[in-house]
């Protein structure tokens, strides 16, 4: 289109084939308010400490936060032995992860990530004008060998989110030291650990070494999940000093509040939330996967899991559209993905006892009527 002759402002054309985010329901079609699990909440709510850190901040709202952070950069840097000057905090991971693209991506430039990947790293790669290239999975998980395939000349980020999301796969290691081994110097890989604290203590894939010591690596955290903190919108970063330096550059100023900082900053020290969080996690994660596995001759099937949901295919009578809507009358919200391709799956977070026990009761009756 001639910009010049337009009648109103014409918007990019890469903007345009952006397919905005969806985010999980919180209601069903007639509005009742039901068990929410289509967000990979936490089921435990929020740590008492940071909820009362949080609340301590009610008689600042005049003024600005601290625009470096210093006291979130610092507590990160002291929980897990980093540089707080390496450390990049943002609006959510999601923010974050904007900024890898922004400062490192441009038209022209190609951004991988896996099929079956967090859908943010499609509008990122978008929104500056590069092409996203999907590589292909392996039974829903991240496929090493397909993504080094997909590397060209023109690829500048490489986006994994490990566990991954929507899949809850786990990349091991080895494979994730072989991506990097394997990807151009000057191709930044972006490892999304947004369910990292989930993993068992045996299950770290090096990840958090390799931003330590490699100049073309980036990971990214959250408090949204296990920390209970999704309202707040609290993220974070950790790479070389170049890289950390230049999204820096494009961060929005402010972007944590002052209530958020401070609850970020008790989050990171109450432990004990986290392996209580941890360990209700595992318990039903488990047992759910379980109650779907005795649901295989009626073609359901749990993708193993290693986050906070587990993704549940049908290749039976039951689709996952009906699952989906029959769930919703017997008031459990649930995520159907078929904008990313998973139109034969149901994303379900492990929530309460109670609502673990009684989602899976749903699926099981509407498996038997099928």
């Amino acid at each position: 289109m001639d910009h010049a002759t337009s009648p109103a402002p014409v918007a990019k054309d890469w903007i345009m084939r952006i397919a905005p985010y969806v985010p999980g329901r919180a209601t069903t079609d007639d509005g009742r308010k039901v068990a929410k699990l289509s967000s990979n909440e936490n089921p435990l709510g929020t740590s008492a400490a940071a909820r009362a850190a949080y609340q301590s901040a009610a008689d600042s709202l005049e003024r600005y936060p601290d625009a470096g952070a210093a006291m979130v950069r610092e507590a990160i840097a002291a929980k897990y032995g980093l540089d707080p000057a390496r450390v990049i905090y943002g609006n959510g991971s999601d923010e974050v992860l904007h900024l890898a693209a922004g400062a490192f991506a441009g038209p022209g430039d190609e951004v991988i990530f896996v099929r079956y990947g967090f859908a943010v790293y499609e509008i990122a790669a978008r929104r500056v004008g590069a092409t996203p290239v999907v590589a292909p999975d392996r039974d829903y998980a991240t496929d090493v060998d397909a993504i080094l395939a997909a590397v060209t000349p023109r690829t500048r980020i490489v986006y994994i989110a490990n566990p991954n999301n929507p899949t809850g796969t786990y990349t091991p290691r080895a494979e994730i030291a072989r991506l990097h081994a394997g990807l151009p110097p000057h191709v930044l890989l972006v490892l999304d650990h947004a369910y990292a604290e989930y993993l068992g203590a045996d299950e770290d894939d090096g990840g958090m070494e390799l931003a330590q010591t490699a100049p073309n690596v980036l990971i990214t955290r959250t408090f949204s999940k296990i920390h209970g903190l999704a309202a707040e919108r609290l993220g974070w970063g950790y790479g070389a000093a170049p890289l950390i330096e230049a999204m820096h550059r494009i961060r929005l100023p402010f972007n944590m509040t002052i209530g958020g900082q401070r609850a970020a900053v008790a989050a990171l020290a109450d432990d004990a939330f986290v392996a209580t969080s941890r360990d209700h996690n595992a318990k039903w994660r488990s047992w759910f996967e379980g109650e779907i596995a005795a649901l295989g001759n009626k073609g359901l099937r749990a993708i193993p899991s290693r986050a906070n949901f587990v993704l549940v295919i049908f290749e039976g009578a039951l689709t996952a559209e009906h699952a989906y809507r029959g769930l919703m009358d017997a008031g459990y919200i649930t995520r159907w993905l078929p904008g990313q391709g998973l139109g034969n799956g149901l994303r379900i977070s492990i929530g309460t006892a109670e609502e673990t026990q009684g989602v899976a009761a749903a699926l099981r009756a509407l498996a038997e009527r099928a």
